[in-house]
């Protein structure tokens, strides 16, 4: 799993070519925090398929509101740097992911 910064979020998932599921999570945010082994398990299971990144909001806050992250945990699925789908908050289950995931692999 890649963990994205503000400079590296571009070239790693706006410009990247197929499909990458982004992980976006903040400090103190105790469903993130659940939600992750889940998250990095998927990685483990998909990651040949799908490439898997993950931005802490907290410290690119800009970026986060640049792509429409209002609440957290949000599980995000970019193709070819679009972001085409999305789960936010209460919908973003391990069990609700990984159906999103199975839908681009």
């Amino acid at each position: 799993m890649i963990i994205c910064d503000k400079k590296t979020f571009e070239p790693e998932v706006l410009q990247a070519e197929g499909v990458v599921l982004v992980d976006f999570f903040g400090d103190g945010c105790v469903p993130c925090q659940a939600l992750m082994p889940h998250i990095e398990g998927f990685a483990e299971t998909y990651g040949d398929k799908i490439k898997f990144c993950k931005l802490n909001t907290t410290s690119a806050r800009r970026l986060a509101i640049s792509q429409k992250i209002m609440g957290l945990p949000v599980i995000a699925i970019y193709k070819d740097g679009e972001k085409v789908e999305e789960l936010v908050k209460d919908d973003a289950t391990p069990e609700a992911v990984e159906e999103m995931i199975k839908k681009y692999v």
